[in-house]
């Protein structure tokens, strides 16, 4: 390029522009998506999960589903895990997770994948 066009301003536009699109594509990739409409919101997050002792799977089919920490509408209440046989050959669990959100935290349940 020109250094004498880099220097006038339309090099430094363009970089520029560049630059901007390359934050916003990086953005919204760690954009979480709002919440579904009806979610209930909890204004303290969940404790620490439980240690679990899994044991052995019933089966090679099989996978561990781990426990979470479930909203019962004052308090908390752990769900134990459990083995959990898999829809489709080599799928996967993908466990729920407490999300945290400007109205307070909400659960995401979690999918097989």
């Amino acid at each position: 390029m020109n250094r004498t066009l880099w220097k006038t301003g339309i090099g430094r536009l363009l970089a520029l522009c560049g630059t901007a699109l390359l934050a916003m594509t990086f953005s919204a990739a760690c954009l979480v998506p709002p919440p579904p409409p009806g979610t209930v919101y909890v204004a303290s997050g969940p404790p620490a999960a439980q240690v679990e002792v899994l044991g052995v799977a019933p089966g090679p089919e099989y996978v561990w589903v781990p426990g979470y920490h479930r909203w019962d509408g004052g308090h908390y209440v752990w769900v134990g895990g459990t083995w959990e046989r898999r829809p489709r050959a080599n799928s996967t669990w993908q466990p729920g997770v407490w999300r945290h959100h400007t109205q307070g935290w909400y659960w995401t349940d979690g999918r097989w994948k």
